[in-house]
């Protein structure tokens, strides 16, 4: 039992350790959100070039011939998008807006329309929940172009602020 209980001490500060480090780099994330942003969008251009190439090989591997050429003529189509991705990640990052714009305002009708009529059972942290991100996406929405890097960085500094935080506050009890 005393093995379990050094074994769940260890882990917990190892946790809170992590969880620190997530925390600064949210914060890092906040204070220079244009370059998080810029970033976000440089990784997601290398992730489609790299997907592309792979399906490209996959390719060789499919059996028949009519199969293998479609397989090719995609990868090489995905490979062609990450290559544009990449040479434009303002581009890039004003479609990632667009989407998240979007995405805040379906999720908050959504939570809005769940939560109506809700008494008690947390119904009113849906509303509330809704609203703010009905307000989130109609803002990003009216400060496009230019909401474009600087949301992408805030939202992943804010998301990593708060999981570093969980992971602090979710330890594993000792006892």
């Amino acid at each position: 039992m005393n093995n379990q209980t050094e074994t769940a001490k260890s882990d917990s500060k190892h946790m809170t350790a992590y969880g620190v480090i997530v925390i600064i780099l949210g914060i890092l994330a906040m204070l220079a959100p244009g370059l998080t942003g810029l970033s976000i969008a440089m990784l997601l251009g290398g992730l489609v070039s790299i997907s592309g190439i792979v399906r490209m090989i996959w390719a060789f591997q499919s059996g028949s011939l009519g199969r293998g050429l479609w397989i090719f003529a995609i990868g090489g189509l995905t490979l062609l998008c990450g290559i544009a991705l990449l040479a434009h990640p303002l581009f890039t990052t004003g479609m990632i807006t667009i989407l998240l714009a979007v995405y805040f305002i379906a999720d908050g009708i959504s939570e809005i329309s769940a939560g109506y009529g809700r008494k008690g059972d947390g119904g009113g942290w849906l509303l509330f929940g809704g609203i703010v991100s009905l307000l989130l996406g109609v803002m990003i929405w009216a400060q496009y172009p230019l909401s474009g890097a600087w949301a992408m960085g805030i939202l992943l500094g804010i998301k990593l602020f708060f999981i570093g935080l969980s992971m602090i506050t979710a330890r594993p009890s000792v006892r």
